[in-house]
């Protein structure tokens, strides 16, 4: 066969190769009373037991039009199935008929008081033959990171004999109110924000890290230089918010994709879950 004939066989042989499929998120549906918390749920395939994250979107909401989970979501829940674990998205706006949150003056769900979705993914994961229990995280941004930051306090913890959430991971939180309430974690907290980000604060974060030392769990913050809001999305131009009229988008401040900070992070949140 003459060369060319060989390579252009090669290429037509790898391009009839099939292309495995990102995996499908399935809904869940965990009711409590007349509430009733819509989730959505990536699993590897097999019987486990898997290691399980909590993932807790921010203001603009889980899911899009037509997407049942936003790109940044699906991007990291894809990204942790491919790792092992399970990936649970609960979807706390949409459980309660609201739409993004980001420009509402008088938000209807405040960050810190939404534990009801949390304390449900927890305890219907803990119910599942296939979930790892001991082994169940939590990561946030920006909205649902605020929300992490209050459920992992010593305040909150769970009476019952189950294990606790073995680590938890916060992207861009706003933590001017935690700083200033002496906040401190029970179980392994990672923060990770830009040292630009005018959307949330970087100063109030650092604040809040180093006052929980010497009187909280493990609690460790990675502030990246150059880096906006929403640095871990993918191709996101940077751009200034007060732009366009997205209700997705917080109102005020700069968001967009940092390629190193988010290859950095992607590093952190595996090594910090893995522990």
């Amino acid at each position: 066969m003459r060369p060319l004939v060989a390579i252009a066989a090669m290429v037509l042989s790898v391009s009839a190769l099939p292309v495995k499929a990102s995996p499908s998120p399935q809904q869940v549906e965990i009711a409590a009373g007349s509430f009733t918390l819509h989730a959505q749920l990536f699993k590897p395939d097999g019987d486990g037991p898997f290691p399980a994250v909590i993932a807790l979107h921010g203001c603009g909401g889980l899911t899009g039009h037509p997407e049942q989970v936003l790109p940044r979501y699906r991007d990291w829940a894809e990204r942790f199935v491919r790792d092992g674990k399970a990936v649970l998205l609960p979807d706390s706006y949409g459980s309660r008929g609201l739409g993004p949150q980001c420009r509402v003056k008088e938000r209807r769900l405040s960050a810190r008081r939404d534990r009801v979705a949390i304390a449900l993914a927890r305890q219907w994961l803990m119910q599942q033959a296939w979930v790892a229990r001991d082994r169940i995280s939590l990561i946030g941004w920006a909205n649902g990171a605020s929300a992490l930051l209050w459920a992992v306090r010593p305040q909150n913890v769970s009476h019952s004999k189950e294990p606790d959430f073995r680590a938890a991971v916060a992207f861009y939180p706003d933590c001017r109110v935690s700083a200033g309430l002496g906040w401190s974690a029970r179980v392994p907290t990672l923060l990770l924000i830009g040292a630009k980000d005018d959307v949330s604060s970087p100063p109030a974060c650092r604040q809040m890290v180093d006052g929980a030392r010497g009187r909280s769990a493990l609690a460790r913050i990675v502030v990246y230089p150059g880096a906006y809001h929403d640095f871990d999305r993918v191709n996101l131009p940077l751009h200034a918010t007060a732009e366009n009229s997205d209700v997705g988008v917080p109102e005020q401040g700069h968001v967009g994709s940092d390629p190193e900070a988010r290859a950095d992070s992607q590093k952190q949140v595996n090594d910090w879950l893995a522990r």
